[in-house]
């Protein structure tokens, strides 16, 4: 009789514990997506009211401690991902087409796939790496020692005063950091292609500017910083909801 009393209450806890495990993950879900359209919605609203931290924010990301520009070291991990990952491209894009006999298109699909999909992802990788951790570690430490809490009682919005303006300063920044990588992946395959293989520079160049539309160009711009503000959010949303000491932070 004991043993069965023992068996129903270990299944009993069994069921307990894996319900509320998958209640605290829908919580904790709903509460990043909930973090996340309050910071989106309340963009007018800090542009209006937080316009000088944003301005810090903008000098700060730009040539402070997190700088993408000068000091931090972004640009380098930007140029060189860029050279690595556009030589890779010009190298693949030769040995496919050459298959084929259509070596003559490598100009082509340099400039569609560069300008789309490489640089973007490209900035978007060494942004969460250098000024997204940033952000969460500051953020981690003021919710560690009850500055959030502070910013509450003193009726300032702490999400859009933490996050938002963090999220519109690295929209703003990374545009230029991102030309750079974008340029350094179209010298670096064309090297590629025409130094080291040995592709006609002219039929490269001419099918390269063949499919370089400038609506291409601005998509990618906007697709760059698109995913900028979404890794600043993330990030800055883990460093709200950090808990339980420097651990959590880290």
């Amino acid at each position: 009789m004991v043993a069965t009393h023992d068996a129903t209450y270990r299944i009993r806890r069994s069921a307990t514990r894996k319900f509320e495990g998958a209640t605290s993950g829908v919580v904790r879900l709903g509460e990043y997506v909930t973090f996340i359209t309050r910071a989106v919605l309340a963009i007018p609203f800090t542009l209006v009211h937080y316009r000088k931290h944003v301005l810090n924010q903008i000098s700060e990301v730009t040539f402070g401690s997190k700088s993408l520009l000068s000091g931090g070291g972004t640009l380098g991990i930007v140029l060189a991902m860029s050279l690595a990952a556009a030589m890779m491209l010009g190298v693949e894009t030769y040995r496919g087409l050459q298959l084929v006999g259509m070596t003559s298109l490598s100009g082509m699909l340099s400039a569609v796939a560069n300008t789309r999909e490489l640089a973007p992802v490209v900035v978007a990788i060494a942004l969460a790496a250098k000024v997204g951790t940033g952000f969460t570690a500051q953020i981690g430490a003021m919710r560690i020692s009850d500055e959030i809490a502070a910013l509450d009682v003193m009726a300032i919005r702490s999400i859009p005063f933490l996050a938002t303006t963090r999220m519109i300063a690295a929209m703003v920044c990374v545009l230029p950091i991102y030309m750079i990588g974008l340029l350094s992946s179209y010298i670096a395959t064309r090297l590629v292609v025409v130094w080291y293989n040995g592709e006609s520079s002219g039929t490269y160049d001419y099918f390269f500017h063949l499919a370089l539309n400038p609506s291409d160009l601005l998509y990618s711009a906007i697709k760059a910083v698109f995913f900028a503000g979404i890794v600043t959010l993330v990030h800055c949303s883990y460093g709200y909801f950090a808990s339980g000491g420097p651990e959590g932070v880290g």
